[in-house]
């Protein structure tokens, strides 16, 4: 090893990546299923003031608006002469207007204004479902405020330095990313797909991820929790086969992205940075006279010296907390309420998922017509399909339903939303396209297990 790095050097490495690892990675068995400290700080949050972040989101989602349309037409400078604030208010026409939305939404599903007249908005099955007392947003207040302060512990000590250069030389032939990726995945995998994004998206403001590796990313990797997964499975009423169900959803997935990078639309996405500067040989190339675990390890030590003041720690992470809840939160509510209108109020998903009858049919999965709507609506929310699946009488159907659901990934009242609201470079077409071609994907690959389970 490189013999002028000092032992506090290493430790300033090992002890931040420890804490790191044991926050997000670590699982923890609970009173409901398995989870992770950092679920677990949530969930007391939740149970200490959870009443009261309704409130508090509503208010945050409604000032967010007011700034952004501040800072859009009248451009004062005490937003303006300030990075953090111009970046976090200071956004296109597009985005002030869908803020504004969601603080409509917000106030008329907090003070169900209108009565019945509104109550396609703020109903426990829509904007209620978003901002109600334990609904996404909600949980998004407590999981953000965690995540986002602790966050620096995974980007700042250089655990993404050491993983990145041992994982490379899987990561880069098989999906195209560099090897730091894998702890993204590692994060959403056993946390949350919104820290998953959260990660993405912090590495890809710093510089880390050109545009296409951001997009593969974010919509690749940001998996659905095995906590998660576990609460779909026995909504389906098929707890008894969770591991063959998320095995299933491990192998399919994987499959998917291998593939996804390769096609359209992620593999038309730039191969620059966020600079437009054009992708450069990556720090994760190992030079010729020394092992990969040597460089890697020194990568990680010069990545923590930079970072060793405690106040700038918590300054960076209480920067990340705000980013996510005045970023991310208001196009969570804005699309989530949209989506989960269409979905409860209208025939819109049932009628896309006409196409799906004859697939399902060819795939000779029973029921075709009452699963094809379900392969759909879950674009709105991954849990609808589960909940609505929940009624099919055959074993296989709701196999099916429940694991095409969990690996479609890319659902507008989370990770959707998320990232949308995030700066990672996808657009709302981009997602359509992305989940719709995971479904294609997955959905033989499922149809063909379930055929051999059942």
């Amino acid at each position: 090893m490189n013999n002028t790095f000092t032992a506090k050097d290493y430790l300033l490495f090992i002890i931040p990546s420890i804490i790191g690892i044991f926050l997000f990675m670590m699982p923890l068995p609970s009173e409901e299923a398995v989870t992770i400290p950092i679920a677990i700080l949530s969930d007391w949050l939740q149970g200490l003031i959870g009443g009261a972040i309704p409130a508090i989101m509503t208010f945050i989602i409604v000032i967010t608006a007011i700034l952004s349309l501040l800072a859009r037409a009248a451009k004062p400078a005490f937003i303006t002469d300030n990075d953090f604030r111009n970046t976090l208010f200071n956004v296109t026409w597009f985005w002030v207007i869908v803020r504004l939305l969601a603080a409509v939404f917000a106030l008329i599903t907090f003070f169900q204004i209108g009565g019945s007249a509104t109550e396609l908005i703020w109903s426990e099955y829509t904007g209620g479902l978003l901002l109600g007392e334990g609904g996404l947003i909600t949980l998004l207040f407590s999981l953000f405020l965690f995540a986002g302060l602790f966050l620096p512990l995974l980007l700042n000590f250089g655990l993404l330095e050491w993983f990145g250069t041992l994982m490379a030389k899987i990561m880069r032939p098989l999906f195209k990313l560099p090897g730091r990726a894998s702890i993204d995945s590692l994060a959403s995998w056993l946390g949350d797909g919104t820290i998953g994004v959260m990660l993405t998206n912090k590495q890809y403001e710093e510089g880390h991820y050109s545009k296409r590796e951001a997009a593969v990313i974010g919509t690749t990797f940001s998996v659905v929790s095995i906590t998660f997964s576990i609460v779909v499975i026995e909504t389906v009423d098929l707890a008894s086969y969770f591991v063959p169900f998320y095995l299933t959803v491990a192998f399919s997935g994987f499959i998917a992205a291998i593939i996804m990078p390769r096609i359209p639309p992620l593999s038309l996405k730039k191969k620059t940075y966020i600079t437009e500067a054009e992708e450069e040989e990556s720090l994760e190339d190992v030079p010729d006279h020394k092992s990969r675990l040597q460089h890697g390890t020194e990568l990680a030590i010069q990545a923590a010296r930079k970072n060793n003041s405690v106040g700038h720690f918590f300054k960076s992470g209480m920067k990340n907390v705000l980013d996510m809840w005045l970023g991310v939160a208001p196009v969570v509510m804005a699309f989530g309420t949209v989506a989960l209108i269409l979905a409860e109020e209208t025939a819109f998903f049932t009628i896309l998922g006409t196409p799906f009858v004859p697939i399902l049919e060819i795939l000779q999965i029973p029921e075709a017509a009452d699963a094809a709507q379900t392969m759909v609506v879950g674009f709105a929310d991954m849990f609808l399909p589960a909940i609505i699946g929940a009624d099919i009488s055959s074993e296989m159907t709701r196999f099916v339903i429940a694991a095409v659901s969990v690996t479609q990934l890319i659902y507008m009242s989370e990770v959707g939303g998320v990232l949308l609201g995030s700066k990672v470079p996808v657009n709302f077409l981009d997602l359509v396209l992305i989940f719709l071609l995971r479904t294609l994907i997955t959905l033989p690959i499922i149809a063909g297990i379930a055929h051999i389970l059942f």
